[in-house]
């Protein structure tokens, strides 16, 4: 059988007008904003009439670490939902939006895979609706009021060694790291060290992603620290007076973009935090306004559990009140091989025993989802080079660790192929059987949050801190601070932090290298090993392959 591309299975898509598929979930064309033909926003009056509706069920997907093989987190998102709608249910996908950081750097697009893709993939994967923007320049706004401020005389004693405000940028440029500003002058400021961030770890996409409304957003933007005075006491967003104006530029990217599955189901994309740098899931607005106009609710959390379900769970569910009905972990019977010690070029031979060996990482996934008291179903993403003996060999292993896998086809034959992995998942939503409850309490220590996550999640000895950092972490809970959650800042490709060590290893320490303090989003973010908040382009990044063709379609970005 020959396959398309992702790309031309896309565009051969047989796409709705938006408005009908804002109506299967009873959204008026009054309260859709297109942007085009197959995209709208969802408007806040739309969102504030459903809120004392219940809830529908709520499944997270999440995956095992990432490999070079490839896991097919969010393909599964999408055949998932197309399988739920497909068994009778009233089903909706939440999802993040693209970066174009990534995008053009290493990975390429974001929106699913073969039969089961959200489209229009090519706007998904570059502009959107540009919220993305709006978010960089609300951002790099404030960033210009501060050192305004300071030109201008500093009447709030700004100390210009510790301004923490850092600029963004969505892009990967290693170079813009670290900084120096306002050289040139006395008509250019004062000068100081600064530095980038990628957009998707700002602070102010944490905040977009988890305000209810523009009320709670503006709050939450004049609770961002930004500076410091000589004496440590905090500057606020607020007292540089640029939450209102932050506010205005972000009025529209606050509203819920929907589109659609390959199979005309409704999607939400919105919002972008990355998982190994922020908190890894799309937004509050967006999960809980499907919840109140859908039965079911598919929703993924960035890279591996350790990462995007551990925040989603410990963050998102914390502050938005929310409770999973069902958690399905996507793994592949080539990632299991590769945790095994298979090479990738090797990956399409049988080996039943390297899958066996490579489990162990799987397992130790199901065990700390587990810990939370969600069940779990294992989805088993089909390659068509897979064999029938490594399958069952998934399948075995996942039943020693009191779960079930559920081998799905939805890459290649869309709902048709999910349809026993949706029967199975809607089986367990149904059965009432969920106790969800985060893994650490409010009022726990910082550093001892750090570490339950570090030895219950990470299975590590130890965390390494020096004692700037615990004086750093003492000093922001006497300011208060002390009942925040954590968001680890840690690599993907490991339970530990250095990103070759695969499987499931023990015997390992968690190095902090910083902490932040995100006071507005409402986490203390915690800089683990050689991670980066600015990623940097790979020795060839997929942007030399990216282009126009002779038709002006868009070539190589998938």
């Amino acid at each position: 059988m020959a396959y398309k591309t992702d790309i031309e299975i896309a565009r051969a898509a047989n796409k709705l007008p938006i408005q009908e598929i804002g109506a299967k979930l009873g959204i008026g064309s009054d309260d859709l904003l297109p942007y085009g033909h197959d995209k709208a926003k969802v408007s806040q009056r739309f969102i504030d009439s459903v809120q004392d509706r219940p809830n529908g069920k709520l499944i997270l997907v999440t995956a095992i670490n990432p490999t070079p093989a490839g896991e097919g987190k969010t393909t599964t998102t999408v055949g998932l939902g197309d399988g739920l709608n497909r068994i009778g249910k009233k089903a909706a996908v939440c999802i993040r939006e693209a970066s174009l950081g990534p995008n053009f750097g290493m990975k390429g697009g974001a929106a699913g895979g073969g039969m089961a893709q959200i489209v229009p993939m090519e706007d998904m994967n570059l502009h959107f609706t540009g919220d993305f923007h709006a978010i960089t320049s609300a951002h790099n706004l404030l960033s210009a009021m501060i050192d305004n401020h300071i030109y201008w005389g500093n009447a709030l004693e700004i100390d210009i060694r510790r301004v923490a405000w850092r600029r963004v940028l969505d892009m990967n440029d290693r170079a813009l790291r670290q900084i120096n500003v306002s050289l040139g002058g006395v008509a250019n400021g004062f000068p100081r060290e600064a530095g980038f961030d990628i957009t998707v770890a700002s602070e102010v996409m944490a905040i977009l992603c988890l305000a209810k409304n523009l009320k709670d957003l503006q709050e939450r933007l004049g609770a961002m620290i930004v500076a410091y005075r000589r004496d440590r006491s905090p500057v606020y967003c607020r007292d540089i007076k640029a939450d209102g104006a932050m506010t205005v530029l972000l009025k529209d990217a606050m509203q819920p973009n929907l589109v659609q599955t390959l199979e005309n189901n409704p999607a939400f994309v919105h919002g972008g935090p990355f998982a190994n740098i922020a908190h890894g899931c799309n937004s509050v607005t967006a999960t809980t306004t499907a919840l109140k106009i859908a039965d079911y609710v598919v929703t993924e959390a960035g890279f591996g559990a350790d990462l995007g379900a551990e925040k989603f769970l410990n963050i998102k569910c914390r502050k938005a009140g929310l409770s999973p009905d069902c958690v399905v972990l996507v793994a592949t019977v080539r990632a299991m091989k590769m945790n095994g010690g298979v090479a990738k070029a090797d990956l399409g031979s049988e080996n039943v025993d390297a899958v066996n060996s490579g489990c162990a990482n799987l397992g130790r996934h199901i065990g700390n989802l587990k810990s939370f008291g969600v069940p779990v179903v294992v989805a088993i993403n089909h390659f068509v080079t897979d064999t029938d003996a490594e399958v069952q060999a998934v399948k075995d292993y996942v039943k020693t660790q009191g779960s079930e896998a559920v081998l799905s086809q939805h890459w290649e034959f869309g709902s048709k192929g999910s349809e026993e992995l949706a029967k199975k998942v809607a089986e367990i939503a149904e059965s009432g059987v969920s106790n969800f409850a985060p893994i650490y309490p409010d009022d726990m220590a910082l550093l001892d949050k750090i570490n339950v996550i570090a030895k219950r999640i990470y299975h590590a000895d130890e965390v390494l801190a020096d004692q700037k950092i615990r004086n750093q972490l003492k000093e922001w809970e006497d300011q208060g601070y002390g009942n925040l959650p954590i968001c680890m800042a840690k690599t993907q490709y490991s339970f530990t932090t250095d990103p070759e060590r695969r499987g499931a290893p023990t015997g390992h320490s968690v190095p902090v290298r910083e902490v932040r303090l995100s006071a507005g989003a409402g986490f203390v973010v915690v800089i683990c090993g050689e991670i980066m908040t600015m990623p940097g382009l790979p020795r060839v990044p997929s942007a030399e392959n990216i282009m126009l063709n002779a038709d002006g379609q868009i070539e190589g970005l998938f």
